[in-house]
């Protein structure tokens, strides 16, 4: 049999793990050398073991097709990306100012709107946000953490260079599969543990758990937490029984929960109602409360958010976080962090076009081959067009579309994603990837270690989305030399 490794090549893009010369990165150097010294029958029998142990663990998510919601295993490539300890320091001092400025700035919207009435952010930009719920206004969450979970997408370009793709504020999901990659991996490749030092990852629950008991409007030594999921067929079912397990706290549904006449929000069970102290909610805002939002909502807690403007449940992430969510946002973070902390970020965001600004919509109609083009409320990589990989009838449409709606989008250069090593038809190929973080902000603020790596199966493909076709790989922060 061919050896795997036999045809690999860089080409024009930042290796994760390879130099230019396809000698090893300090990093990867005994990852890669391990990969290379093992025979392609060993290869595939580590592959098969990873599928095997993905399917013993139940690791799985939801697809929606017109047949319903399907479970699939999880899409998992067994050679990790490796990222230097010291380099993902400053990514990580990055991340925390990221999310700093963005809380602070979605505090100053419900309450004096300082920055909008200074000129920073237009104010119609936000106001008339579908992100912007007014019912939020005139209240501010403990430490004036309204995004108490953010997961931050981060790519690399072809310098190797960090840059911040979109941020996550609402009920950012994935990390689940951050840390049943680490375990799954840890099963079937024991050795390479022993010969690097990786930073671990799984002290996250421990971490989540102690930042969602810090926003606990009681005092008591251990509050009630529960996690609010939509149900079972929601497509992150998985992750919120996965959290709920991992943290020992009560996995619930919308009926699960009442608020008294008291104000309190309450748990059903078999003992009588209990007081909840904190709600880590992992549905949309619209349906979150009926008294409200959407009126016709089922899953929400009707008086929820009553609860939680007087201060007697903590709900994270807030209610309203997401006006900071919209990519039309995205495109002032820079200004939003000089304005609130007086620093330049730490790190670049990619160069966006606004199409709501009539000239830069003249410029994407224009280079609209180059550039991928975004819907701002669009999450999951749907809605998206990659100019680079369309038809003429698909950007001539999009041309259209846009002008009608130029508020909706916004655009991108098609950046050169790096790429990484990954086993696809029993041979190693390069695959485009991206990384996502998750930063817990309560009283401190905590990075993990790396995050969800997510890789682009299909051989040129950008969308790394696992509803789109892409899988994942482990990823490792590692102190250089090990």
């Amino acid at each position: 049999m061919k050896h795997h490794w036999i045809n690999y090549k860089t080409n024009d893009f930042f290796d994760e793990l390879l130099t230019g010369n396809s000698n090893p990165r300090i990093a990867a150097r005994a990852l890669v050398r391990y990969f290379k010294s093992i025979s392609s029958e060993e290869m595939e029998h580590r592959a098969s073991a990873a599928r095997l142990a993905i399917r013993d663990m139940g690791v799985c998510f939801s697809l929606t097709g017109s047949d319903g919601n399907t479970d699939r295993p999880w899409p998992f490539d067994i050679i990790p990306r490796t990222i230097g300890l010291d380099v993902w320091s400053e990514v990580a001092l990055g991340l925390i100012q990221r999310t700093k400025a963005l809380n602070l700035f979605i505090d100053d919207v419900y309450n004096s709107q300082k920055i909008l009435s200074d000129g920073i952010v237009p104010a119609d930009a936000v106001l008339k946000s579908p992100n912007f719920k007014p019912a939020c206004l005139g209240t501010s969450p403990p430490f004036k953490a309204w995004a108490n979970i953010c997961g931050t997408d981060l790519v690399r370009d072809e310098n190797g260079r960090f840059l911040v793709l979109e941020d996550n504020l609402r009920i950012p999901s994935g990390v689940a599969y951050m840390l049943e990659n680490r375990e799954v991996t840890k099963r079937v490749l024991p050795e390479l543990f022993r010969n690097y030092s990786i930073v671990p990852v799984d002290e996250y629950p421990l971490r989540l758990y102690q930042m969602l008991a810090s926003l606990s409007p009681r005092k008591v030594k251990r509050p009630v937490i529960v996690i609010l999921t939509p149900g079972i067929f929601n497509s992150a079912y998985f992750e919120h029984a996965f959290l709920a397990e991992s943290m020992g706290i009560e996995l619930v549904e919308g009926t699960d929960l009442f608020v008294g006449k008291d104000d309190f929000v309450y748990m059903h069970t078999v003992d009588g109602a209990i007081k909840v102290d904190v709600v880590y909610r992992r549905i949309d805002d619209d349906y979150l409360d009926p008294e409200v939002f959407k009126s016709d909502s089922v899953v929400g807690v009707p008086g929820l958010i009553r609860s939680w403007k007087a201060k007697k449940v903590a709900i994270a992430n807030s209610p309203g976080s997401g006006v900071a969510d919209d990519k039309f946002i995205y495109t002032f973070v820079p200004e939003i962090i000089n304005y609130y902390l007086e620093e330049e970020p730490i790190l670049p965001s990619v160069p966006t076009y606004k199409c709501s600004d009539p000239d830069e919509l003249k410029i994407v109609k224009k280079n609209i081959r180059n550039l991928v083009v975004k819907p701002t409320d669009g999450a999951g990589g749907k809605g998206l067009l990659v100019g680079s990989h369309s038809t003429s009838k698909e950007r001539t449409e999009f041309k259209r579309i846009i002008s009608n709606s130029p508020r909706r989008y916004i655009a991108q250069p098609i950046i050169k994603l790096s790429t990484s090593p990954t086993y696809i038809d029993k041979q190693v190929r390069p695959r485009h990837l991206d990384l996502r973080p998750f930063i817990l902000n309560g009283a401190k603020s905590w990075v993990t270690p790396g995050g969800l790596t997510r890789v682009a199966l299909k051989e040129g493909s950008l969308v790394v989305n696992s509803s789109q076709g892409g899988g994942s790989k482990d990823t490792w922060i590692v102190e250089e030399g090990t």
